[in-house]
């Protein structure tokens, strides 16, 4: 269980002062030692990306080959100060990224190591602006996308989670999570069986599938609507990428505070050490490598969708 881990970052995220070198000292308590940060400023505001490395027993770390976990926080912001007061909803994303290395942290110091690396890169602003959307409010993020993807989309990584509060909608109205079909190159390629599997083990229910369009799997900047920004990291990677969405049975503004469902970011934490378990010991996989190959040798590369496009 992660209940504890969930819990302590509650606690640190919910604070007008919290920054990554907070948050940094959290996980080097926890016994994580490789944690980077960057302060980065746009004309919007500014953020401070975090990113850790856990190295697992067989990982490229340590000389091995064992598959790489790329697990990355999407959000605007964990805050929208000074118009909301505490966490916001778009926040999941980060809490269970940070929970999610916390945890991971303390299977290591109790003798429990991944086979392969796991790397976990999200950022954290406490006072994000607000941004219009339908058929809610979102969270804008203090930096542009680019930036994001660029601190955020590992090449070391050979597969992503990419983890957003997906509330804010009418098209998938249910609590818990819920993962997206696997994306690679401008391809919505099946669901992953396996990701299913494990998806109904730790909740215990039916797995729940985000429904995404090839509009979401586009970069943002070309006017397009997005459900929101769960898929961007597979705009700029060739690795499979997979959504894990934090979802509500009302369409909730990514800018409402009150709105992080505990019992829903453990279990997001769970489901997230769990495919880090599998894919890292070669047991769980994205997409079948082999019917890539036919649908690219069917139809031609879908690179294009991951640009801006024609005219823009």
């Amino acid at each position: 269980m992660a209940l504890k881990n969930v819990i302590e970052v509650l606690d640190l995220f919910d604070s007008k002062y919290v920054n990554g070198a907070r948050v940094a000292d959290f996980l080097s308590s926890k016994g994580i030692n490789d944690i980077s940060l960057n302060t980065i400023s746009e004309d919007v505001g500014k953020t401070d990306f975090i990113k850790v490395i856990i190295p697992g027993e067989e990982g490229k770390q340590n000389g091995g080959n064992a598959p790489t976990l790329g697990i990355i926080g999407r959000l605007g912001g964990i805050g929208a100060r000074p118009e909301r007061t505490g966490l916001v909803s778009d926040a999941d994303g980060a809490l269970i990224a940070i929970a999610t290395a916390a945890k991971v942290g303390t299977m290591m110091r109790n003798g429990d190591r991944l086979q392969g690396d796991l790397i976990i890169a999200t950022h954290i602003c406490p006072d994000a602006p607000i941004l219009e959307h339908e058929p809610v409010p979102f969270m804008n993020s203090p930096v542009e996308m680019t930036t994001m993807n660029k601190y955020e989309v590992d090449e070391r990584m050979d597969a992503i989670l990419s983890i957003d509060a997906t509330k804010g909608n009418k098209v998938m109205n249910d609590r818990g999570i819920a993962i997206t079909p696997t994306v690679k190159e401008g391809y919505i390629l099946n669901i992953s069986a396996d990701l299913l599997d494990v998806l109904a083990i730790v909740s215990g229910d039916y797995p729940r599938v985000l429904p995404i369009t090839t509009l979401d799997i586009t970069p943002y900047g070309n006017g397009l609507y997005h459900i929101n920004s769960i898929m961007q990291p597979a705009v700029v990677t060739d690795k499979p990428v997979v959504g894990v969405a934090t979802i509500a049975k009302n369409a909730i503004p990514g800018s409402a505070s009150g709105a992080n469902y505990f019992s829903d970011i453990e279990l997001g934490v769970r489901f997230c050490i769990e495919v880090a378990k599998g894919f890292t010991g070669r047991e769980i996989k994205f997409y079948n490598p082999e019917d890539f190959q036919k649908i690219t040798g069917l139809y031609g590369k879908m690179n294009h969708l991951q640009t801006l496009g024609k005219g823009t």
